[in-house]
């Protein structure tokens, strides 16, 4: 029904500015994240663009540029499925940026053959989930220090469908590709969840959301019969610019302000699945995160 109500709702627009603020936001190189990198640059904020290539990260500030007016955008380095890449970014904003007003975590695989990143996790849960759990771990004094901040994960609606296996959180025993994509995608809402928890009365502020169907090149892993059915679906999905919607929502919405831990589509809050809102899950997983980053996350 909310999807239903959602639809028929006008759509969401705001003039909130960003001068003076500053994102991060990674994968922005492409997709939803570009449009996003847009659409805040045109908001008066500096677009920091983390991606894992140099080269279409600098297209893409130059298209940003364009789009946008704003000459305040920049790319720096980010490989999300290689810790020390992480922290060597990490490093760098904390050095080099005075304050992080939003870090929006966007980049992501989807529905991939199996492989491992760096440390050896599962290539989906590995980048989409404990990749930007240890991002958001070594830029949180920061973002506290710039409060009211905001921290924005993309999930999405497959998060319904999955599951955390706390046993073979990398499925090591046994790989279903869209399995693990949907724990993934739960663990994003979990996360945020928790960190809402970790972050009340800081003035930090934290939201997950899915993005619609959108036209992406993540479809790129999808079997044949697959991609004739998107094809056949496409012109009831969006593009990137309508699936960056609700990440500026969640980004800039001034109503929001007060609302932390929460799960959004259509620009609108929604409701995610009973394991998204399970806290004694969400805090199992916050653990086992910490562990397997060995970091300790007061």
């Amino acid at each position: 029904m909310q999807a239903i109500r959602n639809f028929f709702r006008a759509a969401w627009s705001s003039v909130e500015r960003l001068n003076d603020k500053t994102v991060v936001i990674t994968g922005a190189n492409a997709g939803i994240g570009k449009e996003t990198a847009i659409d805040l640059a045109k908001r008066g904020a500096k677009v920091i663009i983390a991606c894992r290539d140099m080269e279409r990260g600098q297209a893409a500030v130059t298209q940003v540029i364009e789009s946008s007016g704003s000459e305040n955008v920049i790319c720096m380095k980010l490989d999300l499925a290689d810790s020390k890449s992480i922290r060597e970014f990490a490093e760098a904003i904390n050095k080099g940026e005075p304050k992080l007003n939003i870090l929006i975590n966007n980049a992501g695989v989807m529905v991939c053959p199996y492989g491992k990143t760096e440390d050896g996790f599962e290539m989906q849960i590995g980048v989409n989930h404990f990749g930007h759990f240890l991002l958001t771990h070594l830029l949180i004094d920061l973002i506290k220090r710039s409060a009211p901040a905001r921290i924005v994960t993309v999930s999405s609606m497959a998060h319904t469908w999955g599951s955390i296996n706390l046993e073979d959180i990398n499925s090591v025993k046994s790989y279903d590709k869209k399995a693990a994509y949907s724990q993934s995608k739960l663990a994003n809402v979990l996360f945020t969840r928790s960190l809402a928890k970790k972050l009340e009365g800081t003035g930090v502020t934290t939201y997950s959301l899915h993005p619609g169907v959108v036209q992406t090149d993540l479809w790129r892993h999808l079997s044949g019969p697959q991609q004739v059915v998107m094809k056949m679906v496409s012109p009831f999905t969006k593009n990137s610019s309508q699936g960056a919607q609700t990440s500026i929502y969640c980004a800039v919405e001034p109503s929001l302000e007060k609302e932390s831990g929460g799960y959004y589509s259509d620009c609108a809050p929604a409701n995610c699945s009973a394991a998204g809102r399970d806290d004694e899950l969400a805090q199992k997983l916050w653990e086992l995160s910490c562990k397997e980053l060995s970091v300790t996350w007061e």
